[in-house]
């Protein structure tokens, strides 16, 4: 079974800054592009970057510049560090993954959420 598991996340003032890590565990063969999207109340979930096997990076015009992701292969974990952040950068952030198992062809998962909340 597999399991994308969330850390980081909070609460934070503007201009600050949170790391956000995703660890994907379980009968992993193949991950393919791992991301990070992010959703408020009321409106669809949107991407904020994703990070394919090799290494190529896709970044939402809302984040770029302040964001970075980022993914260590060998950990099967994928970061997304936040500078600067903006009171509109609040919601919950989810990962994501393309995964194959043993079992299973490539699909894709999503970790649990996590709150980020930035304001003074």
């Amino acid at each position: 079974q597999v399991r994308l598991v969330q850390s980081g996340g909070g609460l934070v003032q503007p201009g600050e800054s949170l790391r956000l890590s995703c660890a994907a565990t379980g009968d992993i063969v193949m991950i393919n592009t791992m991301g990070w999207y992010r959703q408020v109340p009321g409106k669809e979930r949107e991407l904020v970057a994703n990070i394919t096997s090799g290494g190529r990076t896709n970044y939402a015009d809302s984040v770029k510049g302040r964001c970075t992701i980022s993914r260590d292969n060998a950990k099967k974990t994928v970061y997304l560090q936040m500078n600067s952040l903006k009171p509109e950068d609040t919601a919950v952030y989810y990962c994501q993954s393309d995964i194959a198992t043993s079992f299973v062809a490539m699909t894709d998962y999503w970790g649990q959420g996590t709150q980020v909340t930035v304001s003074s």
